[in-house]
C-alpha cells in the first residue's frame, strides 16, 4: 500500500523518488499491485483536467516520527505526468495498480495551499461522492487513453468510507458521529449512485469503494452494486487499551495525563506548545487523525510503546484472533452470497508509531500470518501482507518475511 506517500514523498531522498528502484524492490520482494490514493480530485474536475502543476507542503515538525505524515514537503509535482510514470512503471514491471481516493481524509493535508481542500469542504455532503466519482471518471479515461487501462485492477471511489468526512451525509441527518453501522446505512445510496454512474462509464473495470472490518455492522448496508468485496480489518486489542489508556478516544479528558507522561521521551514539549505554524491550521481540519495522536507517535519513547504492548498482549490475544475469524467468516459469507471476490486491502494491529517494532516484530508478524492463513483458507482474491510494508516504512527492509508471504498468497 503506497497509499498518499507515492506523491507526498518524492524529493531526493525521499521514498518515492525513484519509481523505477521502488517497483523493482516490490517485484523483488513478491508483489504484483500497488494500491494508491490515485488523487482523482486533486488532477480532475468531472469536465477534465486540472491546470497547472500541484504543490506540496508538510505538517511542519509535527509528524516526523509518524507514519505517512512524515513527509518533507516543498515538491512541485506535474500530478499528470507522475500518474503515467507511476502506471508506466507498473506495466513495465508487470503490477497492477488499485485506483483509490484518500481526499476526504488525509492527502489535503500535504497540499502546500488550501484551495483544494477548500473546494472539497465545500461541496454539500449528499454531493460528495459524485463529486469524486466525475473525477475518477476522468482519471479512468486519462489513463485509458494513455495505453495503461489494463493494468487498473479495480477502482475504489474512496477509502474507508466510514472514517471521514464522506460520512457528513450521516450527521446532517442526526446520525451520532460514533454510529458506525447508522453512517455505512446513511451512506449507501449515495455510494450506489457513485458507483453506478462509473460502472456505466467503464463497463471494462471493477467498481468498489473501500470499507472496514474494524467495528461490526451488517453488511446488507454496504453498497450493493460493487464489483470487488474491498475490506480493511484492523484488529488493534491491545492497542486499543494503549491508546484508551492514552485518553485519545475521549477529548474530555486531559491530554496529555500521568501514563503518556511515563512513556514520552524526555526531550517531549509540552503539548500546548506543539502547534501547528501559524496559518496552517486548516491541515488537520476534517483530517481523522487527531493532533494528540501524531503528538503521542512523535514524542513516545519507541520501547516504551512497545514494552506495553508486548506486556498486555496475552491479555487481547484469544480475542484478536477471533475478531479475524469472525470479521473474515462474515465477509466471505457474505460476498460468497452476492458473488463477488474479497480483498484485503490493510490490515493488521493498527496504527503505531514509525519507530516502534511491534507491528514488524514476532507478534505482530504472528497476527498478520494469523490473518493471511485464514483469508487464503477463504479464498479470498487479494490480501496486503500487512499496511506497514511499503518504501516509506522500517518493515520494507524485511524482505524474507515479504516474499514469503507473498508467495504464500500466490500459491494458494
Amino acid at each position: 500500500m503506497w497509499d498518499f506517500s507515492w506523491y507526498t514523498m518524492t524529493l531526493p531522498g525521499e521514498p518515492y523518488h525513484d519509481l523505477q528502484a521502488r517497483f523493482a524492490e516490490a517485484v523483488e520482494r513478491g508483489y504484483n499491485t500497488i494500491r494508491i490514493c490515485a488523487m482523482p480530485f486533486l488532477l480532475f474536475t468531472a469536465e477534465g483536467r486540472r491546470p497547472g502543476p500541484l504543490q506540496f507542503g508538510s505538517l511542519g515538525s509535527i509528524g516526523q516520527r509518524t507514519r505517512w505524515y512524515n513527509c518533507r514537503g516543498g515538491a512541485e509535482l506535474d500530478g499528470h505526468a507522475r500518474l503515467l510514470e507511476l502506471f508506466r512503471q507498473a506495466k513495465a514491471h508487470g503490477c497492477y495498480i488499485m485506483l483509490s481516493s484518500w481526499e476526504y481524509q488525509q492527502s489535503p493535508s500535504f497540499l502546500a495551499h488550501p484551495a483544494l481542500r477548500d473546494e472539497l469542504a465545500a461541496i454539500a455532503p449528499e454531493d460528495r461522492f459524485m463529486a469524486i466519482a466525475g473525477s475518477l471518471n476522468q482519471l479512468i479515461r486519462f489513463v485509458k487513453e494513455a495505453g495503461y487501462g489494463e493494468q487498473i485492477v479495480y477502482a475504489e471511489l474512496h477509502n474507508e468510507v466510514e472514517f471521514g468526512q464522506l460520512t457528513a451525509v450521516g450527521t446532517a441527518q442526526g446520525i451520532d458521529a460514533g454510529d458506525v453501522p447508522g453512517l455505512v446505512a446513511a451512506m449507501q445510496p449515495y455510494i450506489e449512485e457513485a458507483a453506478g454512474y462509473l460502472r456505466a462509464a467503464h463497463p471494462d473495470v471493477l467498481i468498489t469503494a473501500s470499507y472496514t472490518l474494524n467495528e461490526a455492522y451488517p453488511k446488507a448496508y454496504v453498497a450493493r452494486n460493487l464489483q470487488v468485496a474491498h475490506f480493511h480489518l484492523y484488529i488493534k486489542g491491545v492497542l486499543n487499551e494503549l491508546t484508551a489508556a492514552a485518553g485519545l478516544d475521549d477529548p474530555l479528558l486531559p491530554f496529555p495525563g500521568e501514563f503518556v507522561t511515563s512513556i514520552l521521551r524526555e526531550d517531549a514539549p509540552p503539548f500546548a506548545e506543539w502547534t501547528l505554524p501559524a496559518g496552517q491550521e486548516w491541515r488537520m481540519e476534517g483530517n481523522p487523525v487527531g493532533l494528540r495522536l501524531l503528538y503521542l507517535h512523535d514524542w513516545v519513547d519507541p520501547e516504551q510503546w512497545d514494552l506495553f504492548l508486548y506486556d498486555r498482549y496475552s491479555a487481547h490475544k484469544l480475542a484478536m484472533l477471533q475478531k479475524a475469524d469472525l470479521r473474515f467468516e462474515e465477509t466471505h459469507e457474505w460476498a460468497a452470497k452476492v458473488g463477488i471476490p474479497v480483498v484485503i486491502g490493510e490490515g493488521y494491529v493498527g496504527y503505531t508509531p514509525l519507530l516502534a517494532g511491534f507491528e514488524e516484530g514476532p507478534v505482530g508478524k504472528f497476527i498478520a500470518e494469523y490473518a493471511l492463513r485464514k483469508g487464503m483458507q477463504l479464498g479470498f482474491w487479494g490480501m496486503t501482507l500487512c499496511s506497514n510494508c511499503a518504501p516509506h516504512h522500517p518493515f520494507w527492509s524485511d524482505t524474507a518475511w515479504q516474499q514469503k508471504w507473498n508467495n504464500f498468497i500466490l500459491n494458494s
